[in-house]
């Protein structure tokens, strides 16, 4: 069968299963199935394809393009990718519910890892508990950490101006529990995303809501912005990180480790350890440590 040049190259922008939405470079979308049992395509993806049959709707994918990154998380049992090629992480929290200080860590330990910068976002700024998180991120700003602070719900009209440039001309994921205003973001952003949740759904027939998986939407007509929505989580695993790589994917560490008296500190017990005394002096903070901590012993232990 004769293969389209001009269509055998999309953008993966949606997925369920082994059912994913391609689109190509001139904005039509079909369903297509990686060729073989295996499935590795992730939202983000630049991917080779070709129609299953001549003048039909659907494809097969033949091979995924290389990707310049991919965030993901991995535990005991299994890996997670969120999405692939991006440009910039959004890590949302809000103001209430409190966040998980372990959770944030571990997305921006991720990111670190897979080398996308990242961005903090506080929602929920017009309620009185902003300033008890606002404390709470404190260290996350001093560490080089980008803060924007938004009331997407309650002042709409200035999170989009807060956000618009921001957002221009990358690929963005937007990353954060359940409850902080993720879906109040998108919908902010991208007025008609309801509508493309319902066409995604029909067209991939997974029978369930795809805000349980990732989908990409465009921000503007032509096609530079793309933001990325994706599922919320309980656990965020680590295995993808060898424990003496932990110190390095912590800003707040690395910044006094390599004053340690040891090569090969783990910064929990050895005499003459920069990240210690660097606790003692208050330039890290108890919480941190006790994260790293937590997160290096989980990551040794699976070692054995």
């Amino acid at each position: 069968m004769a293969r389209s040049t001009e269509l055998d190259l999309g953008l993966v922008v949606a997925g369920h299963g082994r059912h994913y939405i391609v689109e190509t470079p001139e904005g039509r979308r079909l369903t297509c199935h990686p060729r073989g049992k295996k499935s590795d395509c992730v939202v983000g993806d630049r991917v080779h394809w070709q129609l299953t049959t001549a003048g039909g709707d659907e494809g097969v994918i033949e091979r995924i393009e290389t990707r310049r990154n991919l965030l993901y998380r991995q535990d005991e049992w299994r890996t997670k990718s969120f999405a692939a090629n991006l440009d910039q992480l959004l890590v949302l929290v809000a103001a209430e519910p409190v966040f998980s200080e372990s959770q944030l860590s571990r997305s921006l330990i991720a990111a670190e890892h897979a080398g996308i910068p990242a961005c903090l976002v506080l929602n929920k700024v017009d309620l009185p508990q902003a300033t008890a998180a606002r404390e709470r991120l404190a260290p996350y700003r001093a560490m080089g950490y980008e803060l924007l602070e938004l009331a997407l719900k309650a002042r709409p009209d200035e999170a989009r101006a807060q956000l618009a440039p921001r957002l221009e001309g990358r690929s963005t994921l937007v990353l954060g529990p359940s409850g902080t205003g993720k879906s109040t973001l998108i919908n902010l952003m991208v007025p008609e995303a309801r509508a493309q949740v319902g066409e995604v759904s029909q067209a991939l027939n997974s029978g369930r809501h795809t805000t349980t998986t990732t989908q990409w939407y465009w921000l503007d007509a032509e096609r530079r912005s793309g933001l990325i929505d994706s599922p919320g989580f309980q656990e965020f695993g680590l295995r993808q990180v060898e424990a003496q790589q932990l110190p390095a994917l912590m800003p707040d560490l690395r910044e006094h480790a390599g004053q340690c008296r040891f090569y090969n500190c783990t910064h929990l017990h050895e005499p003459g350890c920069g990240v210690r005394a660097a606790l003692e002096h208050g330039q890290i903070t108890p919480s941190r440590y006790r994260i790293y901590a937590e997160i290096h012993e989980q990551l040794t232990r699976s070692l054995y």
